[in-house]
């Protein structure tokens, strides 16, 4: 029998723009794609910071005309979709621009979905439930962690259930991506910390998932590896270029890991907190994230982790090591100021059995290293509580 990294694997992957100024290339990549008209989806927090009128500028550079829809909030709502899913509709577009964080892009594919699919987007939750191509999408991530701008992913809130609806699917992977760490000067540091413990999450879940591979594994150990000498200097410094750079390089990284290796017990928990409180998805995986991997424990894949953080495994067994990256995620989470628990984001006791039911019907826990039965899940988020 083959072993996991003996087997035939894929690899998704959009086209790759990466480095500062590249948001110039926006309209030459919209060209590309045959665009007549875009139809840009943003947030007005990514308004506010300037991104979208420059971004203008650099449409009409190659005389490319445009609309603009904004009518977003964290977490994108089902209703949402459908408002943004008319806009674009009587906007005459023919290729859409998601420029934001994760949020926005996830979006920006739902709208995409609609566009020629039709239906509710709640209609296509699961794996290739997509089966028509979406419109040529463009995506420029404003954050560094989320990796939609690469991944086949799209994650809507559920607000009829409270819960997070995870779709996934080839017909989800962007056309082209362009990264330009320059974007990355207005997050306020609380956001910074929180996509960045995202970034870090999706590079360990994806190296330990039952999905890795030969052609993931080293995009999700560069993402652990940057993470973790990079993300504290990017939140103490907004002027630190060298940082921002290498976080921009990690967003990437563990996007293209777990796109193709997909994720864990830490996503699929992490969604049903986020859509049940609408709260920040990386700080919700970073209280998370540790306690899931004391559960792995016995996986032997947390050497190439432990060491990519700098952890010294020189003696250490499986669970020694495993319980040592735990720790570190931790101290690191604590020096970004992320709170301890569940708890204190306002998750209460009462709320346990329904998050846990919710949690085994997430794409992301069949991925997991180790089976968790509901009630080794309930147990997770009493411990993270």
């Amino acid at each position: 029998m083959a072993t996991q990294h003996q087997q035939v694997c894929k690899f998704l992957v959009p086209e790759l723009v990466f480095g500062e100024g590249a948001l110039a290339e926006a309209g030459y990549a919209a060209r590309r794609l045959g665009a007549r008209r875009a139809f840009v989806v943003t947030d007005d927090g990514v308004v506010e910071a300037g991104w979208p009128d420059l971004l203008a500028g650099y449409l009409r550079d190659v005389d490319l005309p445009f609309s603009r829809w904004s009518g977003l909030t964290p977490n994108p709502k089902d209703h949402e979709i459908a408002a943004g899913f008319e806009a674009y509709q009587a906007s005459g577009c023919d290729v859409i621009i998601g420029l934001g964080g994760g949020s926005v892009i996830d979006a920006a594919k739902a709208i995409a979905v609609l566009s020629t699919n039709g239906g509710r987007i709640l209609d296509y939750v699961g794996l290739d439930r997509v089966t028509r191509p979406i419109p040529p999408l463009l995506t420029i991530p404003t954050t560094a962690g989320t990796g939609s701008d690469v991944s086949q992913f799209c994650v809507i809130t559920d607000t009829a259930l409270n819960r997070k609806a995870v779709l996934v699917g080839r017909a989800l992977v962007p056309d082209i991506s362009i990264t330009d760490p320059a974007l990355l000067t207005t997050m306020p540091p609380w956001l910074a910390a929180a996509t960045g413990l995202d970034a870090l999450t999706h590079g360990i879940e994806a190296y330990v998932s039952r999905a890795a591979s030969r052609l993931t594994d080293p995009h999700a150990l560069q993402a652990v590896r940057l993470t973790g000498d990079n993300l504290e200097r990017m939140v103490n410094s907004q002027t630190d270029e060298e940082s921002r750079a290498a976080m921009a390089q990690a967003s990437l990284s563990a996007g293209l890991a777990f796109t193709n290796a997909i994720l864990g017990a830490t996503h699929a928990m992490s969604h049903q907190v986020g859509g049940a409180l609408d709260l920040p998805h990386g700080v919700v995986n970073a209280i998370l994230l540790p306690h899931v991997i004391r559960f792995n424990a016995t996986s032997d894949r947390y050497r190439p982790v432990a060491e990519a953080l700098g952890i010294d495994t020189l003696g250490m067994d499986t669970d020694e090591i495993a319980y040592a990256v735990a720790d570190d995620v931790r101290a690191m989470a604590d020096r970004l100021d992320i709170p301890r628990g569940l708890g204190d984001l306002g998750v209460s006791e009462a709320d346990l059995p329904g998050l846990a039911r919710g949690t085994l019907d997430d794409v992301c826990l069949s991925t997991n290293p180790r089976d968790a039965s509901l009630g080794d899940v309930t147990a997770i988020f009493a411990a993270a509580l």
